[in-house]
Formats: C-alpha cells, structure tokens, sequence
C-alpha cells in the first residue's frame, strides 16, 4: 500500500493533469481564448416567460423578437420548448398607426416602428405553472450607431375624460409657453412629470392614470400632436437577474428622431441600452395563461465568435460545451461568475497560511471579506470593515461584563452588528456617500462571530494577538480581492472552469507540506548567523 503521501502526489497529479488537459483541449480544438480581450464583450440575454394555466383547453404563447439595430448584431439565439409546439413567424406585424401609415412607409422605402419576428409555442393542454426560455447573444459588430430612420407614425389624441382633458389642456398651455419646439417641450415635460413639487394638473394626470409616467407623457405628447413612440429595451448590466424592459421615448421631427430618458430628460440612445421594440404593441401575448411576466438575465463574456454558435444548444461538433456552464441558464451563469473566483482565493489563503505563515482571525474568513470587498470596493470595504470591528468589539466588552451564555452573547453581537449597518448605511446616504451603501455585502455573522472571536482573544493572550491576526486576516483579503479582480483569473475561471482541478490538486499538495514557513525563516535567522 502508497503512504499516504505519495497516495496524495498521486491524485493532486491526477487532478492538475486533467485539469490542465481540458484547459489546452479548449484553448486548442474550440478556439477558447486564453487572454481576455482578443474578442468581442458577447452579452447573453435569457428572457424567462412564467405563467399559469387559466383553465382546461390550448395554451398559446407568443414573444416578439428584437431586431438588430445600432450596431449589435446575434450571434446565436436558441428556444426551450420542452412539450410545446414551436415555431418562428417571420411575417408582416400589426403596426399601431394603421394602413394608412403602411401605405407611407411603402411608398418611402422606410421601415415602420414594429418588429415582424415572433417566437409561438403552443399546446393543447397544460395543468402546472410553466417557465418558458428565449436566449439571445449579441456583440457590437460595429461602433454604435443611431436608430434607423422610420416614418413617423401618426398617433390621434388620447381619449380623456373631461376633468383629465381640462387638466392636460392647462399643462400643454403652460408648457407651449417656455417652449420653443417639440425637443424644449418635450424636456420640460419629463422634467416636471419627475419634479419633486409638479403643479396640480400634473399630480392629478398622474394619479389617475394606472400606468407608469412613461404613458402620461406619450398621451400628452399626442394631444400637443407630436409624433412619439415608446423604444423598449434592457440596460446591459452584467450579473443583473429579474431585469424587466426599460423605456425610452422617441420623438419624430421633420427630419430627425430624438430619444429622451423618461426619468430624466436626457437626450440621446445609451450604448448600453439594447433595443427590443419600437412602438406600443405587446411583446408578450399570452393566451390560455394567466399571472404571465417577462423577465431577463444577463452575463457579459468575451468569447471567440465561433464557440457562439454551439453554446446552450445541442451540436455535433463540440458536445463537449453541452455539460459546460455556458449551457445554464444565464441566470445561473452570472451566480457561478462569482463563485468560480472562491477557490482561487481559497489558494490564497492556502499560500499565506501554509507557506508565509500568517496567521489570521478564522481560516476562510479573509475569503469572505474579499468578496465583500469585490461590491464595495477595496478602499471603502476597509473602512467599513474596520469601523464594524472597532465598533462592535468596544460594545462586546460590555456584553462580557453581563455573563450571557454563549449562545445568546453571539445572537446580540449578530442583532448589534446589523444595526450598526443599518446606522451606517442611513448615515452615508444623507451624507451622500453612496458606496458606503454596500455596507449590506458584508456577511452579517461572519462579522459577529469575527467580533466574538477577538474579543475572546483579547481577553486570554491580548491585544498584540488581536492586532496581529486582525492585520494579517486584513492582508490576506486584500491580496485574494486583488486576485479575484484581476481581469485575466476572471477570464480563466470562468471559461475555464476545469482549472478548478488543478488548483484542487496545488492545495492537496501543500496540505502535505511540512517544512518551514517564511515566517519561521525570518524568526530562527539568527541561527543561520551563528554557523
């Protein structure tokens, strides 16, 4: 029989072969790029349709399709339809302007505001709620452009009540008054349906329509008869999950379009706004469904264009991406962005204790804190962090003085710990420091149990012990946030999750390791002066 260390050489050499294997197996035969920027930022877009069934009979859904427009072109788009019947229309949409504005833009040559894509699934039956999936990739092909021109659709009035007609009619006199155009009045108007003291007529509009402020604004766009439609989209943020569709407000001059930002007046398209629909026509139709709502998630990557075309889908030519991360959900896919960084600061942590010696408050602790560190910010993390520590330690001693028991000292020290949060976090957004907001990133009993730990330390070998481990868990989270941030180990860990096998395999081995630390080097150098 191996030893035991030898049996440990065996499989961490094992796991740092397999692991690097895969790696060169993708970096060389799938064109997997070992570098961050040597292609495109690919954002994945995975709408998520959730609905119930209504009653017993056919279920029919049906999602329109973005267009590609301002310079972003797909790479791959793919359906989950499991049990559904499913197909994708390509045909002429109902526009929201009518035959009339048909005729117009067929005489033109230019293209009306809706798209023509949709995605219909349907079956005959269905009995349990049902979650519906549409991915997109998209990258800029090019440099963003503008919206295409389209013919202004003709838009009639609103139709009112009396007392709402009154009002809009006094909020159009008043705006026409300071205005000098369809742009100036467009940007008063934004600007006082968001004012934080708006005249009664605009409170009233607001309060007696259902919908959100972006439709106020169109209806009293109609009714001064300038042509506006509404330009959905989703504001590209990695990692965000449950987004819904944001709106911006397009106007159609004699001879331009100008896009508006509904909340505050800005003018101009966002690049990092992708565009689904232009125009007011449902997106979502559900029929045979009830409770039914749209959402999205998103992941940004850099990835070569010709991994795109097999990812999240079945294909001949590189089954092997079909058991990788890329074929979750991208909801999925943003939560393991973040997980696959903890193992390399787990290695960190490895290094520092095992061969540097440093000694920290808690093994995986610095872990933590550099996660923490990754949402605040590292300058801001460290004060906050110390601020909880210097705070919450002076408040333990006084907690010693009561005798709890163990149990219920830690439960007040966690309750403590969280309104000092709350505290801080009031604190910083009336004084309007707005990063010290992601007080709440922090791990709430991790931090109390660092705050018990200390305290106990402090009490049995001082407070040298405490500023030594508490300096040395500081450096350590410091040095794995520094890693974890690092563009090129984001990259590698994950497009390259099987590198996770070889850092398995490094910590096995330097478990086995029992030689001097750096730390005990510099201790016993004396020795080495004495021969």
């Amino acid at each position: 029989m191996f030893s035991t260390r030898v049996q440990a050489i065996l499989v961490a050499s094992m796991l740092i072969g397999l692991g690097l294997g895969l790696t060169l197996y993708k970096a060389i035969s799938l064109g997997f790029p070992l570098l961050p920027g040597e292609y495109r930022d690919v954002w994945t877009l995975e709408s998520k349709i959730n609905f119930e069934p209504s009653a017993k009979g056919p279920v029919e859904i049906e999602l329109r399709l973005p267009e590609m427009l301002t310079g972003w072109t797909a790479a791959d788009e793919h359906f989950a339809s499991s049990g559904f019947g499913f197909a994708v229309i390509d045909g002429p949409a109902e526009t929201m302007a009518g035959a009339e504005n048909a005729e117009i833009a067929e005489s033109s040559g230019q293209k009306l505001t809706e798209t023509d894509r949709r995605a219909r699934w349907t079956r005959q039956q269905l009995e349990r709620p049902t979650t519906l999936y549409y991915k997109l990739q998209i990258y800029r092909s090019v440099e963003p452009q503008p919206l295409p021109a389209i013919v202004p659709p003709i838009v009639p009035p609103p139709l009112l009540e009396e007392d709402q007609l009154a009002a809009m009619e006094r909020l159009v006199a008043k705006l026409d008054s300071v205005s000098s155009g369809p742009e100036s009045f467009t940007g008063l108007l934004i600007q006082e349906i968001n004012s934080q003291s708006p005249d009664q007529d605009t409170l009233f509009l607001l309060s007696s329509y259902r919908e959100d402020s972006a439709v106020v604004i169109l209806d009293v766009l109609a009714y001064r008869g300038i042509s506006a439609i509404r330009v959905r989209g989703i504001v590209l943020e990695d990692g965000r999950r449950r987004q819904t569709l944001s709106s911006l407000i397009e106007i159609h001059g004699a001879e331009s379009s100008i896009v508006f930002n509904p909340k505050t007046a800005a003018t101009g398209l966002p690049d990092n706004f992708f565009v689904w629909q232009r125009g007011d026509s449902a997106i979502l139709n559900v029929m045979g469904g009830r409770n039914s709502s749209l959402e999205f998630a998103l992941v940004s990557n850099r990835l070569p264009a010709k991994t795109l075309i097999g990812m999240g889908q079945a294909s001949p030519e590189i089954d092997f991406l079909d058991f990788s991360i890329y074929a979750l959900p991208v909801e999925q896919q943003g939560i393991f962005k973040g997980l696959l960084l903890i193992p390399v600061a787990a290695l960190i942590v490895v290094l520092m204790r095992i061969l540097v010696g440093v000694r920290t408050s808690g093994t995986f602790m610095p872990v933590l804190l550099a996660l923490a560190f990754i949402q605040t910010t590292l300058v801001v993390g460290l004060m906050i962090f110390i601020a909880l520590l210097g705070i919450g330690l002076w408040i333990r001693s006084y907690l010693s003085h009561l005798n709890l028991l163990l149990v219920s000292r830690v439960a007040a020290v966690i309750i403590v710990v969280i309104l000092l949060m709350a505290i801080l976090a009031v604190i910083s957004y009336k004084l309007g420091l707005d990063q010290a907001l992601t007080v709440t990133f922090f791990p709430t009993v991790i931090v109390a149990w660092t705050i018990e730990r200390m305290s106990i330390l402090w009490e049995e070998e001082g407070g040298y012990e405490v500023l030594v481990q508490g300096s040395g868990s500081l450096i350590v989270a410091v040095m794995a946030y520094l890693t974890m941030s690092n563009a090129v180990v984001a990259h590698l860990t994950f497009n390259f999750p099987e590198l996770m096998l070889s850092l398995l395999g490094v910590i096995l081995l330097l478990g086995k390791y029992t030689g001097f630390r750096l730390s005990e080097l510099y201790r016993f150098r004396d020795m080495g002066r004495l021969k």
